[in-house]
């Protein structure tokens, strides 16, 4: 769908885009200008492999803070974002044979990187009827003895949940009995709505040796194109997880890290800004599309996105997906690409736009499904 919506608008057409997960904010100036203060002051050589100190000591502080790891700073890999960081904990950990269990609706990319280090893709749907609650009896039922880990995004992109922590230990004794590893994505960590709380599934007991916790800064702090997180392991796994990163790249790029340690240590009441700005894109797109003809939105406790039901409409998502952008210039994502599960099911982007074109989106989303 980005594909098609780029040639479309590269062809002049005025499209509003709500299909990628991109925030609309810019980085904050205090982010930008340690940056920039870093590489004035020469920090433009190489680095640790692990990362900067400084960086490491923020992220162990933040750790403790917020997600109730205690962690020292060298379990702490500092990564290229989290996709990097995902890559690396499947291409560590994952072998021949490997299973991996993604809860469906999934995130797709973690499927070719699990067939990228050799291991099998099995997807667990979750059921849209319980609002894709963690049902630990659907999980257990696809668990083999070829199977090796969990992969787990909580709060969860596409659906919006945020993971209670009972659904979180119905996983994580699933984890313990069976003898599994989690990968756990955790970048929408402090995008919560309405009082939801994210609790990191490595801070119960028994997770931490056996979970891979992930975390950056694309969503939160409008850092998308910095490319820059880290993610936090066993002592057990450190020495296999820097056999690929300081393969594959190295280390991080030196000076950015310098824009890390701000966004870690900076003024809270500027990431409180920013997520109160998504918290009132959300308010307008899913009140705006509970009114639309044929339509039903679950209000999202986190993440960027909502994942309205069209199954009313009678037409599949993806045709409903392309028919918004040729017939309306609007771009989302059809709820069947987060696989069979997400059928029935639009992934609407509200982190990407201003208030004003979202108004303009939901205005035509609207005449559209009217017009069905």
């Amino acid at each position: 769908m980005f594909g098609r919506a780029a040639a479309l608008a590269a062809a002049g057409r005025p499209l509003l885009r709500m299909e990628v997960g991109m925030p609309h904010s810019d980085t904050p100036a205090h982010i930008k200008q340690a940056t920039i203060d870093a590489l004035l002051a020469g920090k433009v050589h190489y680095s640790n492999l692990p990362g900067e100190l400084h960086f490491r000591e923020a992220a162990r502080d933040k750790l403790k803070r917020k997600n109730a790891l205690d962690v020292p700073v060298d379990r702490i890999i500092v990564t290229n974002g989290l996709t990097h960081a995902s890559y690396a904990a499947i291409m560590a950990l994952i072998d021949d044979g490997d299973e991996a269990i993604l809860l469906e609706p999934y995130y797709p990319q973690h499927i070719g990187k699990i067939e990228l280090a050799g291991g099998s893709v099995v997807t667990a749907g979750l059921d849209a009827a319980n609002n894709f609650a963690i049902d630990p009896a659907r999980i257990e039922a696809k668990i083999t003895p070829r199977t090796k880990m969990i992969v787990l995004i909580n709060p969860c992109n596409p659906t919006g949940r945020v993971y209670t922590r009972a659904e979180l230990q119905g996983l994580a004794d699933l984890a313990i009995r069976h003898d599994l590893l989690v990968v756990s994505d955790e970048v929408y960590e402090d995008i919560l709505f309405d009082g939801a709380e994210h609790i990191s599934i490595a801070s119960l007991p028994g997770m931490e040796a056996r979970t891979i916790s992930m975390f950056a800064f694309t969503k939160s702090y409008a850092m998308d194109g910095w490319r820059i997180g880290y993610m936090v392991a066993p002592d057990w796994a450190i020495g296999p997880l820097l056999k690929i990163t300081a393969n594959d790249v190295t280390h991080v790029n030196t000076f950015i890290q310098d824009g890390a340690t701000a966004a870690l240590t900076g003024d809270p009441a500027v990431l409180a800004g920013l997520v109160a700005e998504d918290k009132a894109k959300r308010d307008i797109v899913v009140s705006r599309l509970n009114q639309m003809a044929g339509v039903r939105c679950a209000w999202p406790e986190g993440t960027i996105y909502a994942f309205p039901d069209i199954r009313e409409t009678g037409l599949s998502s993806q045709e409903v997906a392309e028919r918004l952008l040729e017939d309306a210039g609007v771009a989302v994502e059809a709820g069947s690409f987060y696989g069979p599960t997400g059928e029935g099911h639009l992934r609407v982007c509200f982190g990407s736009l201003s208030e004003e074109d979202i108004t303009e989106a939901m205005d035509r989303m609207q005449r559209f499904f009217g017009a069905l």
